[in-house]
């Protein structure tokens, strides 16, 4: 199992990309502006997207994608790229973005009958079966509808908690869960608690907690969602909780790799 990071920023700024990974050359987990640095190559290669929640520094890159392989996918004869999402973020898809206004529609392009894009609702604690894969689907705690996501490996599972603030019942899933590497999301630092606290987010002092109540021991934790510049601001309010686990800031072009 193999997961490169395209992008783990809070928002832009030069050498900074929103939400995205790349599972095995095949599947998105978030569509972020980190989808940019991928080839038109390694764009066409990829069937399956897994979107978190309908904020837009995780699903910008939908219909980019898809402008950009439609010619690819069609001389190929590729079946249409299947956006996995909760049927909220499915309506606010919909709605705001493939609406012909914002940006075409792509699950009706080029052809009704043969589309580039296929939007396939989830629902929290399914298990999708792709590319030799086996996706849970996790709760998120978060301003609108949202989910993480695990993927399940022979070693355990990697895992990814999207945008979420606190979380009880995130906690008690991972309480019973066999795993090996925790991505979560810490966007704003201790100075700003209530602001994280007020649009779903963690803070140190708030990832503390969730990470205290973890029963596994030494896990490799990833911290993402950091807003460009403050990356060591708050690492260091981290630092200082003497976590018990390995806790590191995770880098955009970083590649994880874990046994199937």
């Amino acid at each position: 199992m193999q997961i490169r990071v395209l992008g783990c920023s809070g928002s832009i700024a030069a050498g900074s990309r929103t939400t995205s990974f790349l599972l095995d050359g095949t599947v998105l987990i978030d569509a972020g502006t980190g989808v940019g640095d991928l080839t038109l190559e390694e764009m066409s290669a990829i069937d399956h997207i897994f979107i978190t929640h309908s904020h837009l520094d995780h699903v910008l890159a939908i219909g980019l994608l898809a402008d950009s392989v439609t010619r690819k996918r069609a001389a190929r004869s590729r079946p249409p790229v299947r956006v996995h999402a909760l049927p909220a973020t499915i309506a606010a898809l919909k709605l705001h973005i493939l609406n012909g206004v914002i940006w075409p529609d792509f699950t009706r392009l080029p052809t009704p009958d043969a589309p580039v894009l296929a939007l396939q609702a989830i629902e929290i604690g399914q298990v999708v079966e792709v590319a030799g894969r086996r996706i849970e689907v996790l709760s998120a705690a978060h301003t609108v509808p949202a989910v993480g996501y695990a993927v399940h490996g022979s070693e355990g599972a990697w895992v990814f908690t999207g945008d979420t603030g606190p979380n009880p019942a995130l906690r008690k899933r991972l309480a019973t869960m066999k795993l090996r590497a925790l991505v979560i999301e810490t966007a704003f630092g201790d100075d700003e608690h209530e602001l994280a606290d007020i649009s779903g987010h963690l803070c140190p002092a708030t990832l503390g907690v969730e990470l205290a109540q973890l029963p596994h021991e030494g896990v490799d934790i990833y911290i993402t969602h950091i807003k460009p510049g403050e990356v060591d601001a708050v690492m260091s309010e981290i630092a200082a909780l003497g976590d018990r686990h390995r806790v590191l800031a995770l880098q955009p072009g970083q590649v994880l790799t874990l046994a199937d």
